[in-house]
């Protein structure tokens, strides 16, 4: 199975299916949620149900998927969503209703994420914040990534500049790599002291 479901103590992490376009949407249309996101906030369930099929269909035919819905268990209804991308970054991405925030739920989901990624081989995770979203950030460090480098970005497609972190957890045993392709891409690039 290409994205098998996931528990926790109080999360079941499973595929996003058509009947969680309602949840979806209230999750991708808010604001404030979506204000760190690279997309902007989604204005009608058309919208919704395009995005599902792009970000969530599409990805489910692939041979391995990392793209769930967090819900909880007392009702399995998506309150958020965690992913790990499958090109070379294996970037982990995630977001939360904003009513759940500072519950530790991603940070729950992402340690049930991380163990699925190393049972399956991954060899690393990456993840990005912008510097203005240090919560985010702090998700990333509770999952036992460790900062690497920042860099500035114009970001589409909302179309101004960016500072990233850039995090990464080796999970195999390699804990002298560095992902480096934003460091190549992106030429203004420098290490903070955190």
């Amino acid at each position: 199975m290409n994205t098998p479901t996931l528990e926790t103590k109080r999360l079941i992490l499973r595929k996003f299916t058509e009947n969680d376009l309602a949840a979806l949407y209230q999750i991708l249309s808010d604001e404030e949620v979506n204000r760190f996101l690279p997309w902007f906030p989604l204005q009608s369930m058309e919208e919704t149900k395009a995005f599902f099929e792009e970000r969530y269909l599409k990805e489910y035919d692939k041979p391995i998927a990392y793209r769930y819905a967090v819900c909880l268990k007392s009702d399995n209804i998506p309150v958020g969503y965690i992913g790990i991308s499958t090109n070379d970054s294996f970037d982990l991405g995630y977001g939360l209703r904003k009513e759940f925030w500072r519950n530790g739920i991603t940070r729950e989901a992402g340690a049930a994420l991380v163990e699925q990624a190393r049972r399956d081989g991954l060899p690393y995770l990456t993840a990005t914040h912008d510097v203005n979203n240090p919560r985010s950030g702090n998700v990333m460090k509770a999952l036992g990534m460790h900062y690497q480098y920042s860099y500035n970005e114009f970001w589409l497609p909302k179309k101004f500049f960016v500072t990233f972190r850039m995090y990464q957890l080796n999970l195999d045993g390699n804990d002298g790599r560095v992902y480096q392709k934003y460091w190549d891409q992106y030429p203004d690039h420098f290490i903070e002291k955190l």
